[in-house]
């Protein structure tokens, strides 16, 4: 899975359209087989240009690239991930598994624990990573539609 031209590292701010282009892309075509298009349409809106360009000015995101095309990218804050997505023609190869260790180690070095809020498409992920739902909450968006996501944690030995 660890390829010699593979590069993880701080996202650029010229990094800033190829890291929403792999969230935006991934988004739209994932999870409409997983959630009705309002909750679709709410986490496009939730990952915005905006959003994601405040969190590169604050070296939160990282940026997975092969051969020096961004195809993953990877977000945490304190000890709450926020933002791991790989390409869908990526993903099966363990780039996200990879972007999560990464991050685990990061965050390990501050805290005992590591906090996110799972997505459908990722909670199975994220339980083989060793996390577990500590909650489950609701959060309502346009058309009565009910997003239903996991609060998951995880402890860190580091």
């Amino acid at each position: 899975m660890i390829r010699e031209n593979m590069i993880y590292e701080l996202a650029k701010p010229e990094d800033l359209q190829a890291v929403y282009n792999v969230v935006q892309h991934t988004i739209k075509t994932i999870y409409p087989k997983y959630y009705p298009m309002e909750v679709v349409d709410f986490f496009c809106q939730h990952h915005s240009e905006d959003a994601i360009a405040n969190d590169i000015k604050n070296g939160y995101v990282s940026a997975l690239k092969i051969d020096g095309t961004i195809v993953a990218t990877g977000c945490f804050v304190d000890n709450h991930i926020t933002r791991v997505y790989v390409l869908p023609e990526h993903q099966k190869k363990g780039y996200g598994t990879f972007i999560m260790k990464n991050i685990e180690v990061q965050i390990s070095e501050k805290y005992d624990k590591a906090y996110l809020d799972a997505s459908l498409p990722a909670a199975a992920l994220y339980e083989k990573l060793g996390f577990s739902t500590v909650k489950h909450e609701r959060y309502p968006v346009e058309n009565g539609v009910i997003l239903a996501y996991e609060v998951m944690e995880k402890e860190l030995h580091g």
